[in-house]
């Protein structure tokens, strides 16, 4: 089989984390243009606590806060678009990126409305509620198109099955393993992330920070529990139900199992990258299945199943051979 050739950008990649942050960044500058003569000289540009402390020209204002959704919150999500780059960094960047556009831009919006027909904005207070609500909105649109992106990396197939002494195992599929951190390290996640939350809470004297917080937990516990999936197809590994590697089974070389230390191996634990094409879904230490590929690529996954992974990786790929051979 020919290798696929790779895509240079992502469709869906270019409209989520390119358009999107243009668009809002655009959509915050009109609305300042529209609204000049409804707003004050000076507008509020920043906070302390809840109430203004510095002021600028409303255009001005516009126009920094449209180069940073753009500098900021489209820098990030903009790798989205890089068809070549690591999926499941794609999605991760994209995600964050959004969020921060979302927050800001909501914001912005927001603080415009409250100084419509004021003659000054020393009264105005920052809107708390739509920090959160930019968050929240941030997040989902970036899920949804992390949801969207795909993997266009290359794909080669492999011309020998693996090697004879490598291991062997035949149960019954799709064989889906949970990898990474245990229920009581993310409920630790989760305990930690809500004390923060009610702390930032107490001290703004405001319940909205925590939904500030909660986008940043998912995020967080996505990065640390894994779902490995096999099938005939291939190999698949997922978080937030979406791809972080995909392979099909004609990709895969060979698989062996290793004993791997996270900090020591690849410098902490969770998702992992060390040099081009070296990734590890390095979540605990011990038994690791060691996934290589025809394009050069390697997968290393911690896991106490480690040894059945690695069997059945075997197995079917040498049945592939086997078959086409035939």
């Amino acid at each position: 089989m020919k290798s696929r050739a790779a895509h240079t950008f992502d469709p869906a990649g270019v409209v989520f984390g390119v358009l999107v942050p243009l668009i809002v960044a655009a959509l915050g500058l009109v609305l300042a243009y529209l609204w000049q003569g409804r707003l004050p000289d000076e507008v509020a540009t920043h906070f302390s606590g809840t109430n203004p402390d510095d002021f600028s020209n409303p255009l001005s204002n516009a126009w920094t806060l449209a180069v940073v959704i753009v500098l900021v919150g489209g820098g990030c999500s903009a790798v989205a678009s890089l068809a070549r780059v690591l999926l499941i960094m794609r999605r991760t960047m994209l995600i964050i990126g959004l969020t921060v556009v979302g927050m800001i831009g909501v914001l912005q919006i927001a603080t415009l409305t409250r100084e419509l027909d004021l003659t000054s904005g020393q009264s105005v207070t920052i809107p708390g509620w739509a920090m959160a609500l930019g968050t929240v909105v941030g997040f989902a649109a970036g899920l949804f198109g992390a949801s969207q992106l795909r993997d266009h990396r290359e794909r080669v197939a492999a011309t020998s099955a693996p090697h004879a002494d490598l291991p062997r195992c035949n149960p019954e599929l799709p064989l889906v393993v949970h990898v990474g951190a245990s229920r009581v390290a993310g409920i630790t996640v989760i305990a930690v992330s809500l004390a923060g939350a009610a702390l930032t809470c107490y001290l703004s004297s405001s319940p909205w920070p925590i939904f500030l917080f909660v986008p940043l937990t998912i995020l967080i516990l996505s990065l640390l529990r894994f779902t490995v999936h096999i099938d005939s197809d291939g190999l698949y590994v997922s978080s937030l139900g979406m791809a972080a590697f995909d392979y099909d089974i004609d990709e895969i070389t060979g698989a062996s199992v290793r004993t791997v230390d996270p900090s020591k191996d690849f410098g902490g634990w969770g998702l992992r990258a060390k040099g081009r094409g070296n990734y590890a879904v390095a979540t605990d230490t011990g038994p690791a299945a060691f996934v290589t590929f025809a394009n050069g690529d390697r997968l290393t996954i911690g896991c106490a199943h480690a040894d059945t992974i690695a069997g059945t990786l075997n197995s079917l790929t040498a049945r592939a051979r086997s078959a086409t051979v035939d």
